[in-house]
């Protein structure tokens, strides 16, 4: 069995959910990290530049142009809402389409062989995200697992240990993928002593 771990950034308004990015990680090494292009152009750029808390959390690790000596901003306006921008770097080589993105993920689970399991911290949205990139989650190609175990649920389930803390990044998808691994190894040594008392 091969564990795969990964995050996902997106937009969501209780109704849809916009991939920003995705980072997934495996325990041999292998890495793979996502930005998707849709974000750069309207409606989705729009969505996000008045989401402040995107905006303060999600787009600083994003690929980013430098305009104006600034990576990108927001503000409040006088009625409250707030406004920001940012300019994604199109000439990174993570920013892609998202069938390149869906092709990339695909290929990158098919190559971990036949027993994947995937891996996320309150990975309900994060699931759905990532079987949106094929359509609808009926439409998953075969390899790809049709759920997500949650490592919030393996942490509620070894008594709500204090997890470690992740040192930087947070909010990078890869950054919190592979931060996801340096979990479960955490809870796996902590089942395991359990196992052996």
């Amino acid at each position: 069995m091969t564990r795969i771990f990964y995050d996902t950034e997106f937009l969501e308004d209780g109704r849809t959910i916009d991939l920003i990015s995705i980072g997934m990680v495996t325990e041999d090494g292998r890495e793979l990290y996502a930005v998707n292009e849709e974000i750069s152009a309207d409606p989705l750029n729009g969505r996000i530049c008045n989401h402040q808390w995107l905006m303060e959390n999600v787009v600083p690790h994003l690929p980013l142009h430098t305009t104006g000596g600034r990576k990108g901003h927001g503000r409040l306006s006088d009625t409250g809402a707030y406004r920001g921008f940012f300019n994604l770097d199109m000439t990174s080589n993570v920013v892609m389409p998202r069938r390149m993105i869906r092709n990339a993920v695909r290929d990158f689970i098919a190559a971990a062989g036949p027993d994947v399991e995937l891996w996320a911290w309150y990975g309900a949205y994060d699931h759905v995200a990532l079987a949106q990139l094929f359509g609808r989650m009926i439409s998953l190609p075969d390899g790809i697992p049709m759920w997500t175990n949650d490592l919030r649920q393996e942490c509620q389930r070894l008594g709500n240990p204090r997890m470690p803390e992740q040192p930087d990044g947070e909010h990078n998808a890869l950054a919190d993928a592979r931060h996801n691994l340096t979990r479960a190894r955490f809870l796996d040594d902590l089942a395991h002593q359990g196992l052996a008392l």
